[in-house]
Formats: structure tokens, sequence, C-alpha cells
């Protein structure tokens, strides 16, 4: 592979990424809106997920749980979701902050590590806070694995971009290291 098509690739992973952060804090703002859909994609038997919601009648409890939390905080503390906002926030700004690997991979993949190090974050994060919030243990894979899907394409752009710096290292003559005169 060539180190053109090493960073192509490097890109797309990172591209990939980055779409994955926008996405997930665009979804932090409409919460109540998308809990009215949970509740009616678990409950509704018209709904493409009623037929699996039915055998997981605690993850239903749960949902409805959670939208009716959303609705109440919203009615009366509606300045509550100004947290959520936030966390929107921050998603699309991390986000911004790829655009230096995605410009210059080989300069900026101390980006990558940062991120590939709040990936592997999530987890004792999610093993310590969600027990202490009251979520379920069984919700607990599900905020993990944002954490795994999120390092995998920057392992893989990671990979890439190595694989470049290793091969121009490599192909360089090993030059004599003199001292200053």
């Amino acid at each position: 592979m060539t180190e053109g098509e090493r960073l192509r690739r490097a890109r797309i992973w990172i591209v990939v990424f980055m779409v994955g952060l926008v996405l997930a804090g665009l979804t932090a703002f409409p919460l109540v809106t998308e809990s009215r859909w949970l509740v009616w994609w678990a409950t509704d038997r018209g709904s493409p997920l009623a037929g699996a919601a039915a055998h997981l009648p605690s993850a239903v409890v749960w949902i409805q749980q959670v939208h009716q939390g959303l609705v109440e905080t919203s009615a009366k503390y509606p300045f509550l979701a100004y947290g959520t906002d936030w966390l929107a926030f921050a998603h699309l700004t991390i986000a911004v902050a790829f655009l230096g690997p995605l410009r210059d991979p080989i300069r900026n993949i101390w980006v990558l590590d940062f991120g590939l190090i709040a990936c592997v974050g999530i987890v004792p994060l999610a093993l310590v806070c969600g027990p202490l919030r009251g979520l379920p243990l069984w919700w607990l894979p599900i905020d993990i694995s944002f954490g795994l899907f999120g390092a995998i394409p920057l392992w893989l752009a990671r990979r890439h971009i190595k694989a470049v710096e290793y091969g121009r290292t490599d192909s360089t003559p090993n030059a004599q290291v003199t001292a200053p005169a």
C-alpha cells in the first residue's frame, strides 16, 4: 500500500470518528423528543422494535422512566437541560480538534492518542458513575460501547499513520550524526 493510500485511509477513519462525535453531540439537544420516540418504538405494536421490546420488559420500563424523568425535569427545571447543551457543545468542539490530524495526520497524531485515551476513559466513568446515578447494570455495556466504537476508527487511522511514519524512517539511509563544532 502506498503512502498516499495509507494517508487517505487514515483520513477516512478520522472523518468517520468526527461524524460520530458530531452525531453524538447533536443528539444531546432533543432528549425529550428522542426519549418519546424510544417509548413509541418500545411500546407501540406497529413499531419495528415492538417484538423485541416484548422480550425485554425491564428495558421498556427503564425507557419509560427515563422519558418521564426528562419530561418532568424539562417542565419544572428547564435550566438543567443546559448541562446537556454543554455536553453537545463539547462533542462538537472535540470533533473540530480532529481537523488537525485530518490536515496533517503525521504531525497531529497526538490528537488521535488523546481520542483513544478518552475512549478508554469511558469505561471507568461508566462503571463508577453509572451505578452511582442509579443506572441499571445492563445499560453500562451500552455506554461502554461508545468508547469501543469510537476507538476502532481512531486505532485504524493511527495504524495507517504509523505505517507511513515507519516507512519514511525506514526508507531514509542512516545518516551520520555529528556533534556540532
